[in-house]
């Protein structure tokens, strides 16, 4: 059997690797999943749904009072000034990012991200034949807008930025945020913003360079903020004639997503908020627990200040992830997400605080 080229530039990804190689008994710390049940509203909208017989196809773009919920949140939450019609519901926030790199980047088209950055904006960007151009972190591990606009070429034609960041933890500033979305529309690039992680913030705050210029695709989902990564429902913002685009490719590849997952989204979107600053804060309380853990150990770390991710340096990373394995810890190697990761290993701490203990006391004596 035969294949197309684009398959054998791609790599099965490690993070995936890592969730489902795990031996018994092992502390699993490879995937950003959280530990937490979905709310109990959020299930009950989902079974209404199910009871009504909301099990069929919905429009291309999304059920119309998700569309609305979704123009409010993002004009009260972001600044971004949106029209139901302009935002698309997807089968997760990965759909939400294919969609957008397919509908902008040709063959040999250059892709700005992060180096590290989360590992699927590079596949995704050679899955349809584009270049991922590797953009090195500043000392904070944050995209320097200096630096991206040193990265620009005549080929350029995307710039992606996550904050909080994947991997990293790292939370972009206001300038930073109004800069890079300035600098892309001087040189009429777009960017895509993957914000999955914006309720996850604990110390600043967040910002949307969507509110800045509309030459933004905005991608977020309910995955993280409300524990519905099963549930798989994302959604974006493409403002103006963009969306049009994006659907041309989601009405062949997905058609629509889950009708029944949409409602429970619909329910997290407008019911109570509380259960999220309840997750948040326990996430910064486990936060500091490892922070404090790796801190007493001697390892090089920046303290993250969104998502849910730690990133210390360690030295050689495929190294340290090896031998952390063979003690019982699942953590990812940094190279996983970059050239520019290869002196680090990211762990999450999702998980609940007694594994987090066992992890760092298993983890002691060797790093």
């Amino acid at each position: 059997m035969r294949f197309a080229s684009c398959t054998g530039k791609i790599e099965i990804s490690g993070i995936r690797k890592c969730f489902e190689g795990a031996p018994p008994g092992s502390v699993n710390l490879g995937l950003g999943q959280p530990d937490f049940d979905t709310p109990i509203h959020i299930k009950q909208a989902a079974i209404k749904a199910i009871e009504e017989g909301l099990t069929g196809y919905t429009p291309n773009c999304g059920f119309p009072q998700l569309r609305a919920a979704l123009a409010e949140k993002f004009r009260v939450e972001n600044g971004i000034k949106c029209t139901p019609e302009e935002i698309m519901v997807t089968s997760g926030a990965s759909e939400a990012l294919f969609l957008t790199i397919a509908a902008l980047v040709d063959r040999g088209d250059e892709v700005l991200m992060g180096d590290p950055s989360f590992l699927s904006y590079a596949e995704m960007t050679k899955l349809v034949g584009g270049r991922p151009v590797s953009v090195p972190l500043d000392e904070d591990l944050r995209l320097s807008p200096q630096t991206i606009a040193a990265h620009i070429t005549d080929k350029t034609r995307l710039i992606i930025v996550n904050s909080p960041s994947n991997p990293t933890g790292s939370v972009q500033t206001e300038e930073q945020m109004r800069s890079i979305a300035e600098i892309a529309e001087d040189k009429d690039i777009a960017v895509l913003s993957d914000e999955v992680y914006e309720h996850f913030i604990y110390r600043g705050s967040h910002f949307s360079p969507g509110q800045f210029s509309d030459n933004v695709i905005t991608v977020n989902a309910v995955s993280k903020t409300y524990a519905m990564t099963g549930w798989r429902l994302g959604y974006l913002v493409a403002r103006g004639c963009a969306l049009e685009q994006l659907l041309k490719i989601h009405q062949y590849v997905q058609a629509c997503a889950s009708s029944v997952s949409q409602m429970a989204a619909l329910a997290a979107v407008t019911g109570p908020q509380d259960c999220v600053a309840q997750m948040r804060d326990e996430f910064q309380s486990r936060r500091d627990l490892m922070v404090s853990g790796f801190q007493e150990m001697g390892v090089d770390l920046v303290v993250p200040e969104g998502a849910f991710y730690l990133f210390p340096r360690v030295g050689d990373g495929d190294v340290v992830a090896a031998r952390l394995s063979s003690a019982g810890v699942i953590v990812v190697p940094g190279s996983a997400f970059g050239q520019g990761g290869r002196e680090y290993i990211r762990l999450s701490y999702a998980a609940a605080r007694p594994q987090l203990e066992v992890a760092l006391a298993r983890m002691k004596d060797i790093l």
